[in-house]
């Protein structure tokens, strides 16, 4: 088979919404900037890459336990974390058509990387493009625009009554990363839990930044789901584990079908003053043109929880009880968006193919083309799908069912009886669909088996539905 051309994202976006995985967020009243809905199989999709992230990451070890953090926490949490003060982007404006930009984006048309750089060096950058008469708006064209100043990431709330001023005294904020919630926690994870160094506290959440312009579907979103796990360790530990859970990050994109040469590792040469090292995990979007961030893995030192425990004044130390020793442990962090995982699986896995002249449905006029969504078996979003061959035979739909609604207890299943079968084949193709089962005349006047049709070969076998379980026990165990 010929895989067609590249996934552009509009291409992406187009199938997202058409097979009910991505819609606009508000829609009907127009759209809501840079905020999306999940349908039906995207939120089967999502809750699937969670469930493998949250398996790996906590259910097969014994040094991770969970944890769920509220978004809503103290506002000193932020001031102490420095993200009140230092959570920004430089932000410049157009004056004609009254368009916002993230500057550091705007030089990166001209080939310049000033994505750590002081708000002073980014404004020089820009008064030279302005005298070279360079400068100019992305959208309108104008070269009216603004200098580069501050603009925060965090997005502000209040809680109490709802007339209340909005003052500096009551603003809480909805969290910007859900580490937070994982360092207020984590004292009672040690009285509670009494887990012994090193170990780490996972948990998968919501977060929200004020970004200047989010763009690239739901790569940049403001509003997201973090997936993150804080390791606490001894600071001569750091080294080796941290190399440890690089190669256990980068070996569970390999697991779920993610190829090497479409993840590298990205290091981060200009580092916050907290941290010793950081990497980041991009995969190569074929909709976004190039490598893109989809996890980090830091080494934060303890800075975080030095912070905090000056800020609040507990104690949030550690007592070893063999050195009888008290320390404040240092933190490697891994911190993925989900979001972006949903999108690199699409990326990934959408293809567009032709369809053997030769194979069985071709020839049976089932088309010469196909849109395929290669996923890994145990992400796709349904599992199996049951037809009745015909849909006006009264035995057919009854055996269909039958056999629905013994296999949908153990795995998520479609019931399809609508169009002919070369149509839903293509509909549960483009869903992602490993296996779909066909109910015959034979199954009823013959033999009681069924044809069991592969997405990816489009192969068929006939299997006994007594033999059904046993038959996809084993198929699905890889």
């Amino acid at each position: 088979m010929k895989k067609q051309e590249t996934n552009s994202l509009e291409k992406i976006v187009s199938f997202c919404k058409r097979r009910g995985f991505v819609y606009p967020s508000s829609e009907i009243y127009g759209g809501f900037g840079a905020i999306y809905d999940y349908g039906h199989y995207g939120i089967l999709l999502k809750n699937n890459i969670r469930d493998a992230w949250w398996r790996a990451m906590v259910q097969l070890r014994e040094d991770v336990v969970g944890l769920d953090s509220a978004i809503f926490m103290h506002p000193q949490t932020w001031v102490a974390s420095g993200h009140v003060a230092g959570f920004n982007d430089p932000q410049v404006d157009c004056k004609e058509c009254k368009n916002r930009f993230r500057a550091d984006h705007l030089l990166e048309e001209f080939g310049l990387n000033l994505d750590k750089a002081t708000l002073e060096e980014i404004n020089k950058a820009l008064d030279e493009l302005r005298q070279d008469k360079k400068l100019k708006c992305p959208v309108c064209g104008s070269k009216n625009l603004t200098e580069a100043k501050v603009f925060s990431l965090m997005v502000k709330s209040n809680l109490g009554s709802p007339t209340d001023e909005l003052s500096e005294k009551s603003v809480v904020y909805l969290r910007p990363e859900t580490c937070g919630g994982i360092y207020l926690e984590y004292k009672n994870v040690l009285d509670t839990l009494h887990p012994k160094l090193p170990f780490g506290i996972a948990q998968v959440g919501k977060a929200f930044r004020n970004e200047i312009v989010a763009r690239q579907f739901i790569f940049r979103t403001r509003e997201f789901e973090q997936m993150e796990m804080q390791y606490f360790l001894k600071p001569e530990q750091m080294e080796e584990k941290y190399e440890k859970w690089k190669q256990l990050r980068w070996d569970w994109y390999l697991e779920y079908g993610i190829p090497k040469d479409k993840i590298h590792w990205y290091k981060h040469e200009k580092l916050a003053h907290y941290a010793s090292q950081a990497y980041d995990i991009e995969f190569d979007f074929q909709a976004l043109g190039g490598f893109k961030e989809v996890e980090g893995i830091h080494a934060r030192g303890d800075w975080d929880l030095s912070q905090h425990a000056k800020s609040s004044g507990a104690d949030l130390t550690y007592f070893d009880d063999e050195t009888k020793e008290r320390l404040l442990p240092h933190i490697m962090e891994t911190s993925v968006g989900l979001n972006r995982l949903l999108l690199m699986f699409l990326d990934n896995a959408y293809t567009e193919e032709d369809v053997d002249p030769s194979s069985a449905e071709a020839s049976e006029g089932r088309g010469e083309q196909r849109a395929v969504l290669k996923i890994d078996k145990r992400l796709a979003p349904v599992k199996i799908a049951i037809f009745p061959l015909l849909k006006n035979k009264p035995n057919l739909v009854a055996k269909a069912r039958e056999i629905y609604l013994a296999l949908r207890t153990k795995y998520f299943c479609e019931f399809d009886d609508n169009g002919n079968i070369g149509k839903r084949y293509r509909r549960q193709d483009e869903i992602g669909t490993p296996y779909c089962v066909t109910v015959d005349f034979e199954t009823l006047e013959k033999d009681d088996s069924v044809t069991v049709r592969d997405r990816d070969s489009m192969k068929q076998e006939r299997v006994p539905i007594k033999d059904l379980e046993q038959f996809f026990l084993e198929k699905f165990k890889s």
